[in-house]
């Protein structure tokens, strides 16, 4: 029987991937899908004008938003399809708290902060996996 995995990160620091991507709230969702599948990202965070998150938006909210208005949708704000609110946690939370919070919320992305209340990374899936040995 293989040991079992271990999280190789100590604090949400340790897991995040620095320097999240964001979009504007006014962007379209046709802007927004070419932004996350230009850059491979799973999500952005969705910004105002003076920069501050309003949101996330992911590849789930383009999907059902296409599945929902088929054809006619691709020019609706962004912000009108965004998950609203930032699930996110401090850079000094426990990493195994991060991740606990991220399948308590049923979410592939979580932001963190820094004492400030600046994002400063997200963490994803693919970086708690990356963390696992």
């Amino acid at each position: 029987m293989p040991p079992p995995l271990t999280l190789l990160a100590d604090t949400a620091r340790d897991l995040m991937t620095p320097g999240p991507v964001s979009i504007a709230s006014t962007a379209t969702v046709a802007e927004a899908t070419a932004f996350l599948t230009d850059r491979g990202f799973g999500a952005a965070l969705v910004i105002d004008e003076a920069g501050h998150p309003l949101g996330v938006v992911t590849r789930t909210d383009l999907l059902i938003h296409a599945r929902e208005r088929p054809g006619d949708g691709s020019q609706t704000p962004v912000r009108g399809v965004m998950t609203e609110g930032v699930f996110s946690v401090q850079e000094n939370t426990p990493a195994r708290s991060a991740v606990a919070q991220m399948i308590a919320l049923n979410v592939h992305h979580l932001f963190v902060v820094d004492q400030a209340g600046v994002v400063v990374g997200v963490i994803g899936t693919l970086d708690v996996l990356r963390k696992l040995g």
